[in-house]
């Protein structure tokens, strides 16, 4: 009678264990790529037989599953009693903030109601743009959430004020992760400099929409020559936009004189390589100009020994191989056709200077009313409403007149000075040579006769 009623009670046991194990086995199947619920339910129904009949011959697997199980209902029992103790305890915590709420009285929850308030509008004020965010801890705290004023909160919204109002007038070193030009991020040592500016050794900085530090596209000369000197304390001079970027943008958007000169256009090409061939030409004839000056001079100096390496050396050379016997008339002609014979040297480039002179404003011209056109064509498709789409056109004619006026100038004062320089050797010459031809007309001129008494 025992062995049945222990036999009993290992079914009873058995199909408690098998009932949990179905559902245990159900909630697998169910996680498992089975074909069909159905399927699962009746390979689960086959475990759990082939398990029960393993369990009703194994009388130590049979004790070891009810030990399990009564672990299981052990530790459900002690998770609940923890939660209703943790639920005792919230409901003890919030009875006393509910009353600390009543004691501090209407007074107090309008303060701490106000500090929320200005709380929130410095945050909201200083966004994801101002240098100040860059220490967190800086930042005034949040709070919406906080229900009783404490002491500790009121402290730790004083202490926040307090920090961003000492921040904003002082120069803090710190590293930070900072985007290069070629996109590369690097730890660099920077410096902020109040809610004003950051900036590296080299370059300022800015910040995107995430916060993250990048350095600017162009840094502004005049504002990067007191970076260095400054972030290495040998300066305290630095430049400091009052508009909080404003004119910094502006300066550093400002063209280069080399992108000036590319928005020009190939008519700008065109005026600029003609105005450096004139220059060029007028550099190269006002050099000969000068080694022929010398040269004249010293034949000035020396004028016994005759050199056929100057204008004047080879006019008188040439006089001196005439046949002097010629009438007076004539030798004046060929003297006049050897100095005639040395002007084109001594005059070579200057009506390619002059023609330049006068073509770079008519070109300089030329751009203006292409870019005018220009102009016209993007305010045909675009309209007036955006100027930018406009620039490019003013720009080309205004840069285009620019450098016409700039190259016609400089080749007007080259061709002066060529023109003067010329202009001198010529009569220099031609004096010399007058001068040689009536010292030889008076040298062969007959003597008169005296007067008789």
């Amino acid at each position: 009678m025992s062995r049945r009623v222990t036999i009993s009670h290992r079914r009873v046991v058995a199909a408690l264990l098998l009932g949990l194990m179905t559902m245990s086995s159900l909630a697998n199947a169910q996680s498992e790529d089975a074909t069909s619920l159905r399927e699962a339910r009746e390979a689960a129904e086959v475990r759990d037989q082939q398990r029960l009949i393993e369990l009703l011959d194994d009388q130590a697997a049979l004790e070891d599953a009810l030990e399990e199980v009564r672990e299981r209902q052990q530790a459900a029992e002690e998770r609940n009693e923890a939660l209703q103790a943790q639920e005792s305890a919230q409901s003890v915590e919030a009875e006393r903030l509910a009353a600390r709420q009543s004691e501090q009285g209407e007074t107090l929850s309008n303060l701490l109601e106000a500090l929320d308030q200005h709380s929130s509008e410095v945050r909201n004020a200083l966004g994801d743009d101002s240098w100040l965010t860059l220490n967190d801890e800086a930042m005034p705290p949040r709070l919406s959430e906080v229900n009783v004023l404490e002491r500790g909160v009121l402290e730790d919204v004083v202490d926040s004020f307090a920090t961003l109002t000492r921040n904003t007038g002082n120069a803090e070193r710190m590293e930070r992760p900072v985007a290069g030009a070629n996109g590369e991020v690097t730890p660099q040592s920077i410096v902020r400099l109040g809610d004003f500016a950051a900036f590296t050794a080299s370059d300022l900085l800015r910040q995107d929409d995430e916060g993250r530090l990048a350095v600017l596209p162009r840094t502004p000369d005049a504002v990067a020559d007191y970076l260095a000197d400054y972030q290495q304390g040998e300066g305290r001079v630095l430049a400091i936009d009052p508009t909080q970027g404003s004119v910094i943008d502006a300066l550093a958007q400002r063209p280069t004189l080399m992108e000036r000169f590319h928005q020009g256009g190939y008519v700008g090409y065109v005026v600029v390589a003609l105005g450096v061939i004139g220059l060029l030409v007028a550099l190269l004839q006002y050099l000969y100009l000068l080694v022929t000056s010398q040269r004249v001079n010293r034949q000035l100096k020396h004028p016994d020994a005759l050199q056929a390496n100057n204008p004047l050396g080879r006019v008188l050379l040439r006089f001196e191989g005439m046949d002097k016997h010629q009438t007076p008339e004539a030798l004046e002609a060929r003297l006049d056709e050897a100095v005639l014979a040395e002007l084109p040297r001594l005059e070579r480039g200057q009506p390619v200077v002059k023609l330049l002179a006068a073509i770079a404003p008519l070109l300089g011209l030329l751009g203006t009313v292409t870019g005018m056109i220009v102009t016209f064509q993007a305010i045909t498709v675009f309209g007036t409403g955006d100027p930018q789409f406009m620039a490019g056109g003013i720009s080309q004619a205004l840069v285009t007149t620019v450098l016409g006026l700039i190259t016609a100038v400089p080749l007007l004062f080259a061709q002066t000075a060529l023109s003067s320089r010329s202009r001198y050797l010529t009569h220099v010459i031609e004096g010399q040579a007058s001068a040689t031809l009536a010292d030889h007309l008076e040298a062969h001129q007959p003597a008169h006769a005296s007067p008789v008494n």
